[in-house]
């Protein structure tokens, strides 16, 4: 039975979980935060984009929220029409490559370097994996490097807004970060549901250290 609320709601009237006028992107360095916090956005009522190929495992058991055709935005973003009002994961680098004819709101999680690189090397371990030949300071400069560039260019771009989230707030603080976010989102999202979804147990990588070229 179709209610008035669905009526004002399929014309527009009627405000939903997220603003439709948006494409909601979580975005980040590998290892960053940006699967939990696609778990975040899921448990307080944001449709997620996922397919699901890569599973779920000992370094993600919650699940990756990777889909395979942001790899691939610069050849073909046709599918983007279809995300209005929904959010996607998407590595860093790949922004650069996002259509400049619609307009996204971006979730950028930042996490201390270290633990960074730390998630980043146990994981490939588990996998049987050996990290590239380069030295962890090296790698800590490069991801540095990289960090500054695109923020500085995120600044430059009037089509996409952006939060910056960081995974330790984030984790000491849950139902701060859940208000925050939601008001960023547009305010329409279950905050303790959010909350319950932040698993301190898979904060594995806290701490971490490195001897590596005086790296700490």
């Amino acid at each position: 039975m179709v209610v008035l609320k669905d009526i004002f709601k399929s014309i527009g009237l009627f405000p939903g979980i997220v603003d439709r006028n948006f494409i909601y992107i979580v975005s980040g360095l590998p290892r960053s935060g940006t699967s939990m916090m696609m778990q975040m956005l899921e448990a307080g009522g944001v449709p997620v984009v996922t397919d699901n190929i890569r599973k779920p495992d000992k370094d993600n058991p919650k699940g990756y929220y990777e889909l395979e055709k942001v790899k691939k935005i610069k050849e073909d973003s046709n599918w983007l029409k279809d995300c209005r009002g929904k959010v996607f994961k998407m590595v860093s680098l790949l922004l650069y490559d996002l259509p400049n004819d619609r307009a996204y709101k971006i979730i950028f999680m930042r996490r201390k370097m270290e633990e960074v690189l730390a998630s980043q090397k146990a994981m490939l371990s588990r996998m049987g994996k050996r990290a590239d030949d380069i030295s962890d300071s090296k790698m800590a400069k490069n991801f540095t490097k990289h960090i500054s560039s695109i923020e500085s260019w995120l600044e430059s771009q009037d089509k996409m807004d952006v939060r910056y989230i960081d995974y330790s707030d984030v984790i000491a603080y849950p139902a701060e970060s859940a208000k925050t976010i939601n008001r960023f989102m547009g305010g329409g999202l279950k905050e303790d549901n959010m909350v319950s979804a932040v698993d301190h147990s898979l904060y594995r990588q806290k701490q971490a250290a490195f001897k590596d070229d005086g790296l700490k």
